[in-house]
């Protein structure tokens, strides 16, 4: 099992849909590469994120980031739906130095390249979001949500 942070907007739907992915164990709803290590306080710089652990004998980084693409835009900087703002900016994060490699490369093989906002850096912080975030469409299906019902259960 390994683990990576995917960040694509409001985490609700990024969590509903990863969950629901071939290789993919388990998913947490959380926050990214802020300063803080509570969620108590100011907007202290954190992407809304997926923590997800997978089986990489089953589904690799570059699959997982095929996925990702299918519910963000990537060329929408802190922006995904009507959710609006730096916590919603789209990234992969990992503290192994191999997914981020094999993230940039699935950018950089792409002919829109250039325009794409998705930030790949390593994961240096992660908090858990609370209890309320976690699994938030299955407990509150009508929230509303960026990603259409349509792509959410995809590969359900």
């Amino acid at each position: 099992m390994e683990v990576v942070y995917f960040a694509g907007g409001c985490l609700w739907g990024v969590q509903a849909f990863i969950k629901t992915l071939p290789g993919v164990k388990f998913t947490e709803a959380g926050r990214a590469n802020g300063t803080s290590h509570t969620l108590e306080g100011d907007y202290d710089g954190y992407a809304e994120s997926v923590k997800t652990g997978f089986d990489p004998t089953v589904v690799t980084i570059s699959e997982l980031m095929g996925y990702l693409f299918e519910i963000i835009n990537p060329y929408s900087l802190n922006k995904q739906g009507q959710d609006v703002g730096e916590k919603y900016r789209t990234g992969v994060y990992s503290e192994k130095p191999e997914h981020l490699k094999e993230a940039k490369a699935f950018l950089s093989e792409r002919n829109d390249y250039d325009l794409i906002v998705v930030e790949v850096l390593p994961l240096i912080n992660y908090v858990r979001s609370a209890e309320e975030h976690q699994d938030r469409l299955a407990k509150c299906p009508n929230d509303y949500c960026h990603i259409p019902e349509e792509i959410l259960s995809r590969y359900k």
